[in-house]
């Protein structure tokens, strides 16, 4: 069994209802999906990102709600900024960007979150552990 361990942030309004539906239906999640329930996309803040690989998470998956959808009306562009600009970050602290991502999944759409899950899953047990680990957010980087 694989020791691969991937963060899943999942807004309250949408992906988490997801991940209840494909729950429901039984669908296969990799027992290294964790599952952090957040209020908005939007609102996770960059250090929580690079402290949860600092912590041991070898990929990081970020799911709201569609554009347009966010109850908190522009959280999922923020999300989507944010991520971005991690994922350019990533290779200085010898990380490869693959290992976070950002994508949608609605309150109805059980087969989506899996199917997302299990890639993001399969991408990162691909790329294997995270070997190099970033220093803490306000620690000196070696």
């Amino acid at each position: 069994m694989s020791d691969i361990q991937v963060l899943t942030f999942v807004c309250n309004w949408c992906s988490y209802l997801g991940a209840d539906k494909a729950g429901g239906k039984r669908l296969d999640i990799p027992p290294g999906v964790r599952l952090v329930r957040v209020m908005c996309s939007g609102r996770i803040d960059s250090q929580i990102i690079l402290r949860s690989f600092h912590l041991g998470a070898d990929g990081v998956l970020v799911l709201g709600c569609h554009p347009g959808e966010c109850h908190y009306k522009r959280g999922n562009f923020a999300a989507q900024k944010q991520t971005a600009f991690l994922r350019a970050l990533l290779p200085a602290l010898h990380i490869d960007p693959e290992r976070l991502r950002l994508d949608w999944v609605s309150a109805n759409d059980g087969e989506r979150f899996a199917r997302v899950v299990n890639e993001m899953f399969g991408k990162v047990a691909a790329l294997g552990k995270l070997r190099a680990r970033p220093a803490s957010p306000g620690e000196a980087h070696p």
